[in-house]
């Protein structure tokens, strides 16, 4: 009996922003969160982004970032309409990196407001909910990047989007983990290289300050001829054509 009314309760809830023809649910990728070894899964932020735009096409994603000490501090406010009042809003969500040497293409900037996004989105009801994504943690919340990768401590969360941030607050450094004689060589998911790619900026002047997840959204054409006819720098021409695949990929899968 409880099996069937759990059931019933789930069909319900997995109506939330349902959208007629779309099921996001194959669009979920798999990873490994690096501190527990755990495999969970979640949806890529551009696929988040999709059904967003699928529910509310006037809908709007407002940004601030702060830069605090040698953190960037992004705080994503989901509006269910570009005219909503500043206040108005559906989901708010903070979230802070700084410069990681291991990721060296990746700016800390944009890797911040891309996990404020994903974090607000999915506090709208955009993202695997209800337990789907071993979000239910008991204790407190792993650092799925690694200690001392980009996370700020609890101590040093920011005030609400606007308000003014003290120029000398002191925070607590993240502990230095220690380190083993020869550390595991962890391989990226096919979602975290497609984030990585998402973050380089894009070289061509049209598109100036965006990068190219930005592009993607705006001018797909653009990563195609960056893929496969830009030459000044490999860097970018790989990221786009990391991007060109992943996106068919997602397409056809």
């Amino acid at each position: 009996m409880n099996q069937t009314n759990n059931a019933s309760q789930n069909a319900i809830l997995n109506t939330i922003n349902k959208v007629e023809g779309f099921d996001p649910a194959p669009m979920a990728v798999e990873y490994t969160d690096l501190t527990t070894q755990e495999k969970r899964k979640r949806l890529p932020v551009m696929a988040q982004l999709a059904w967003f735009r699928l529910k509310h096409p006037e809908g709007k994603i407002a940004l601030n970032v702060e830069a605090v000490k040698d953190y960037f501090v992004a705080t994503a406010r989901i509006y269910v309409s570009y005219k909503d009042p500043v206040e108005c809003y559906l989901s708010e969500a903070t979230a802070s990196r700084k410069y990681d040497p291991t990721k060296p293409t990746v700016s800390p900037r944009e890797w911040a407001q891309t996990a404020a996004i994903g974090i607000a989105l999915r506090n709208a009801g955009f993202g695997l909910q209800f337990g789907a994504a071993g979000d239910d943690f008991e204790n407190q919340v792993p650092d799925e990047l690694g200690v001392g990768a980009g996370i700020m401590p609890p101590s040093a969360f920011v005030a609400p989007v606007g308000a003014e941030i003290p120029p000398k607050t002191d925070f607590a450094e993240p502990a230095a983990p220690p380190v083993p004689e020869n550390p595991p060589i962890v391989e990226l998911t096919p979602e975290q290289k497609f984030e990585q790619a998402c973050a380089v900026r894009s070289p061509i002047k049209k598109h100036g300050g965006k990068t190219l997840g930005e592009v993607l959204q705006l001018d797909p054409g653009a990563i195609s001829w960056l893929a496969n006819k830009f030459s000044r720098d490999e860097t970018v021409k790989a990221a786009a054509e990391f991007i060109c695949s992943y996106s068919m990929a997602q397409a056809t899968a």
